[in-house]
């Protein structure tokens, strides 16, 4: 028998909640990495590149960047064979190559030597050498083969010189020189002898030549000569006994010869033979055979020696140019490059150092305008097929992108300036258009039809690889997340990034791919003499109301020069093409950026500049604008933090300057108030504060026990951490008791301090971050040996008063009373200290559109990974044993240190390497944030800290759905069906108890269908117990006592197929007092002239009427007797009955 279909709908919408269920999991499998974030690697800045071209194995070519990065680039298409991020206390000064297998590496001055294998980068070696001081060091690998099995590697630091060997790493033998202040800036290795010369200053002016043999470290000769002027220390060997140097003003060359233990120089002017040079004036490292360049900010000159009589000016670029190394071709002769710009192209020369007026190759190739001038090139040759000199050149260019051209075009390119970003913000994309052209439409209906086509073949496994590779190619054109249009979700955005070249670069958060770039000719080195400094980007303007068809635009401030009081620039991108829209150069320096929440009139944002001088500076410079913040320069404060004076100041603004009372856009500032920490107790380690943008959604938080606690939400509040001046160095660097870190909570309107806590035993480096109420810093334990994290939240006391509903009814309450920084703020401070396992570089929290979801604190471990901590763990009213109430409310038991789930990596397995900061943006849907991490690597990944409970996520099964809904109706229609069967079976199992009133012993309770006939008779009273009146023409049954089953089976079993009942509509039954109205009435229903033969007489029905004479149907009376409320009389009715 069937299952009920109650139970089998439960059982069926079970199963279905179960699969609906199943979608919505959180976890995230290895094929799912990648569908919603993007992880791009870089290398930095080249500084110094050494190729290995060898017929066995890769091409490739071995680089060492400023970001201390050592990586191995495939030469064919740039890609990272492999790559070593070294930690930024560790640099790395210099890079070779030895016995064609070895990458050797030399860092922290002088004091480590690395040796890696070339193929897979694993390190074979290190070895330290003791240095007495961290001057600069220098690296050479001896070439010559006859002076030991293997190539030895010098290491010159200091007064010292090491030999060691590059297949173990051993020291061979080392030598000091006893010449004190002694600084060793050159080397080189004689190639008829195994004599190496040694070239070095002491102090300023006097130039020391040394004569080594190579095989055991015994001076051969020295020589020491004192020249005028001093030297800068720059250096060159000219020829095999000629040095050239620049003197300490940069102004005139040393041409210096040594013989034996003597040496003579000449002092020439550059201006004798160098009409035109201007900025600061560099050797470049060049070639032997006398010839050497000079650099200038704006030429570059190719100089000959003339033995001692001087320099003669061979070849001179204007254009903006640079000049490689030289490079053995063969035994006889040595070419270099010189690669310039010529219009919107740059030329490839390659030249022979024997013979300047032959060019090997002058080649002119298309580049990218918003690269910059060439900043480095490296040259490397090949054998052609045709057994003739090929050449290559690796290029770096101003905004710290590299180029390989080869063949007059660039065969690949690197952006690796984005490994150097220094700060970053979000725009939004354009709105998509509603109108659509009719060759738009043509046009995509072309492109579904093909991609129809090419998926029907891949799925066929009829599609050749260049198909597999369109497929490929078209999902990622058709996926939505990689649109130019802004999304309804919010996820698609610009991420506008500043890096250090002073280079804006928009990149799309669906993919990370480059949308527009821009070097800013206001940050280009080459339009100064100094290089200049990006500082900041911030939002300029956003388009509303009356300036709609305006596109958004953003703000970049820099500086003209590294130092701190160099004039500042100001520039103004639209953030939708990158094109610069104004720029301005500053008279007055740039010390601290203030974004304002005033705007003018076309919705430029209005932001403060702050001088060296503590001047404050309003832009844009518009009449809108001044008369819009004059009206609230009264409630504007600002302050400072001087890490050099250890102090912290609060200023506000007056209507005029000082010293330049005609400009109306400058205003002086007034010192409130100052903190002044003493030098010998504290030091200032890291201040911090809430971001402007951040969103509250609630004020007050109700605990376990129904209370209510106001948070102290002042954007004025500031954290500042100060360490003991014997722990500001690293982790070890003092004892507990001489380390302690103060943390303070600052109003920096008033300057009240309004919370101090001091950690006895810690040291930094401390990391922080403000949100809402609650500050969250990370420092060192020296007596527990761990890291911890503190949390301390804050509270308003002086609005405990209102809690009363009746007084909030009544108006009696303060929430209206005006508030101010002056008054002495009553604050309640919960604080509690947790370990934790990691050290950490970077420290952010979630931010979302409303502030309603969660937080999560982003932790960016040493280990180069994001971690995403929900802000529960640290919260300060955890205890041991919650009540349950507080357990009720989601307060976590009390641990002594934080856990760390390997599922909450927002890197997953991925590594951002040299990880310096995380960003939160906020998406349009409440429950998502848009997290981007950078450093030499970029992270982009959408977090849900309370899970996506606003949408459907990405993996969600919309075919699954699809089949859920059908099964749904499916099951609805079947029950449906199932429920009418099973009420007319109710029907039928009606207990409708009949009396028989004349002949009770005759009721013998036999199983009987009974229905209406004219020709029979039937007992007058009928006894309804139910009351159904309607149903007592329809259908009588009788249950039939279990005893007298057996009497029943030998009845005659019913003809199949008839029904005593189916000309009857079950669904519409006639009423009972309406269907029979006189004796001449028909039945209201077909009813069969004769029954069935099947059907059997009751024996004590069929004695007393005749069968000869059929009578009329009978009369029913229609008013019942009122005395038997249940009880109907019939006249004449007969009872057939079926088996």
């Amino acid at each position: 028998m069937a299952p009920p279909p109650r139970r089998l709908l439960l059982v069926l919408l079970g199963f279905l909640a179960a699969a609906s269920l199943a979608t919505l999991a959180a976890a995230v499998y290895e094929d799912q990495v990648g569908l919603a974030d993007w992880h791009q690697k870089y290398i930095g800045k080249v500084k110094q590149a050494v190729y290995h071209t060898q017929k066995s194995g890769r091409r490739r070519v071995v680089v060492l960047t400023e970001e201390n990065v050592i990586a191995s680039l495939d030469l064919r298409s740039g890609d990272i064979f492999w790559r070593h991020v070294i930690e930024k206390n560790n640099p790395i000064d210099q890079l070779s190559l030895s016995a064609g297998k070895y990458v050797v590496t030399l860092s922290s001055g002088g004091s480590i030597l690395r040796a890696w294998n070339l193929p897979d980068g694993q390190m074979i070696w290190e070895t330290n050498i003791q240095t007495s001081t961290s001057s600069k060091s220098l690296l050479h690998v001896l070439s010559n083969s006859k002076v030991v099995k293997d190539n030895l590697v010098l290491v010159l630091a200091g007064q010292w010189i090491y030999a060691v060997s590059s297949i173990d790493g051993v020291i061979s033998w080392g030598k000091e020189f006893t010449l004190d202040g002694l600084e060793i800036k050159q080397v080189v290795q004689s190639p008829e002898n195994d004599i190496v010369y040694v070239v070095g200053i002491a102090g300023s002016s006097k130039l020391a030549v040394y004569q080594l043999n190579a095989k055991t470290g015994e001076i051969v000769k020295d020589a020491q000569e004192s020249l005028p002027d001093g030297l800068c220390g720059e250096i060159l060997l000219g020829s095999s006994n000629v040095l050239v140097a620049l003197d300490e003003t940069r102004s005139a060359l040393f041409i210096v010869e040594f013989k034996g233990e003597s040496i003579s120089y000449n002092k020439v002017q550059i201006s004798e033979f160098v009409q035109d040079f201007s900025g600061t004036v560099k050797l470049l490292p060049l070639m032997s055979n006398g010839i050497i360049a000079l650099q200038s900010s704006s030429t570059v000159s190719l100089l000959k020696l003339k033995g001692m009589d001087g320099l003669e000016v061979i070849h001179s670029f204007d254009q903006p140019a640079s000049v490689s190394d030289a490079l053995t071709i063969t035994e006889k002769y040595e070419a270099f490059a010189v690669v310039q710009h010529v219009g919107s192209q740059i030329e490839f020369i390659v030249k022979v150092t024997s013979d300047l007026t032959n060019e090997i190759i002058r080649e002119k190739v298309d580049i990218d305008q918003h690269r910059g001038s060439v900043h480095k090139v490296f040259l490397n040759n090949y054998v052609r097929t045709d057994k003739s000199h090929g050449f290559r050149a690796l290029v770096v260019m101003e905004d710290h992108s590299i180029l390989l051209i080869q063949q007059g075009a660039v065969v690949w390119s690197r952006e690796d300036g984005l490994a150097s970003i220094v700060d970053v913000m979000a725009s939004e994309l354009p709105v998509e258009k509603d109108g659509v052209s009719v060759a738009d439409v043509e046009h995509n209906l072309f492109e579904w039809l093909k991609g129809h086509v090419l998926k029907l073949k891949g799925t066929l496994m009829l599609a050749s690889v260049d198909e597999l590779a369109a497929i490929q190619a078209l999902r990622v054109r058709s996926s939505e997340k990689n649109k130019m249009t802004r999304d309804h979700n919010g996820f698609r955005k610009l991420l506008i990034v500043l890096t250090k070249a002073g280079k804006v670069v928009a990149l799309h958060t669906g993919d990370g791919r480059i949308i527009w770039s821009n070097l800013l000719p206001s940050l280009r080195a080459s339009k100064s003499g100094e290089m200049p400094s990006a500082l900041r980007i911030y939002q300029w303007q956003v388009p509303h109301h009356r300036v709609m068809r305006e596109n958004p635009s953003i703000l970049v401030v820099g500086r003209s020069g590294a130092s701190s009081v160099a004039p500042g620039v100001l520039c103004v991108l639209d953030s939708y093409s990158g094109e610069e829209l104004n720029s301005r150069s500053f008279d007055h320096s740039v010390a601290q950026i203030i974004p304002l929440t005033l705007k003018d009139s076309s919705e430029q944002r209005l932001h403060l500049i702050v001088d060296s001088n503590s001047n404050a500076h309003l832009y844009p410079r518009s009449l809108d604008a001044l008369n819009s913040f004059i009206s609230e320069m009264s409630n504007q404060y600002f302050y400072s933090v001087d890490i050099q004076k250890n102090a912290i100041r609060g200023y506000s603004l007056q209507k005029s300057c000082d010293f330049n009372s005609d400009d109306t856009y400058c205003f002086s500032t007034k010192l409130l108030w100052s903190i002044i920490f003493p030098s010998d107790a504290e030091r200032i380690s890291v201040s911090e504060a809430r971001k402007m943008n951040e969103v509250v959604h609630t004020q007050a938080k109700i605990i376990a026990d129904q209370d209510v606690m106001y948070k102290y939400l002042s954007k004025n509040l500031i954290f500042v951490a100060t360490v003991s001046p014997n722990a500001a160095g690293e982790i070890g660097s003092a004892a507990p008791e001489e380390a302690s870190l103060v943390a303070y909570l600052i109003d920096a309107v008033s300057g009240r301090i309004l919370h101090r806590v001091t950690h006895h035993g810690a040291q930094g480096p401390v990391h922080a971050v403000v949100s809402e109420n609650w500050v969250v810093y990370h420092y060192f334990n020296l007596r527990a040996h761990r890291f911890e994290i503190a949390v301390i939240e804050i509270y308003d006391q002086s609005r405990a008063d209102n809690k009363d509903v009746l007084k909030l009814i009544l108006g009696k309450h303060n929430l209206s009373a005006p508030m101010t920084s002056y008054s002495r703020p009553e604050v309640m401070v919960k604080s509690q200290s947790y370990f934790f396992t990691h050290s950490v570089k970077a420290m952010a929290v979630t931010q979302t559109a409303k502030g309603i979801t969660s937080k999560q604190l982003l932790i960016g471990t040493i280990g180069d990974q994001v971690l995403a901590l929900d802000k529960r763990f640290l919260d300060p009213r955890r205890s041991l044993n919650p009540t349950q109430q507080e357990k009720e409310e989601g307060i976590i038991p009390l641990t002594d240190s934080l856990p760390i789930i390997p599922q909450s990596y927002v890197t997953h397995t991925l590594q951002v390497e040299a990880l310096r900061g995380i960003v939160s943006i906020p998406a349009k849907l409440e429950s998502t944030t848009l997290v981007f991490t950078y450093g030499v690597d970029l992270f982009y990944t959408r977090l849900a800290p309370s899970r996506t409970y606003d949408s459907l996520t990405d993996e969600f099964s919309y075919a699954l759905l699809l089949i859920t809904i059908v099964a749904l109706v499916a099951a609805l229609f079947v029950t449906w069906i199932w429920s009418e069967k099973k009420e007319l079976r109710d029907k039928w199992r009606k207990m409708i108890h009949i009396q028989a009133i004349g002949n009770k012993e005759d009721t013998s309770g036999c199983t009987a269908v009974y229905r209406l006939h004219h020709n029979y008779q039937v007992p007058k009273t009928f006894t309804v117990v139910e009351g159904e009146y309607q149903k007592l023409v329809h259908i009588l049954l009788l249950k039939k006592p279990p005893s007298q089953e057996a009497s029943h089976n030998s009845h005659q079993p019913r003809k199949a197929g008839y029904s005593p009942i189916r000309n009857i509509d079950w669904r519409n039954p006639p009423s009972l007092f309406n269907a029979v109205s006189g004796p001449n009435s028909n039945p209201p229903f077909n009813i069969p002239s004769d029954p069935p033969p099947s059907f059997a007489t009751p024996q004590h029905l069929s004695p007393s009427h005749s069968k000869s004479s059929p009578s009329p149907p009978p009369h029913l009376d229609a008013t019942p007797d009122r005395s038997r409320s249940n009880s109907l009389d019939f006249t004449s009715e007969r009872i057939d009955m079926v088996d």
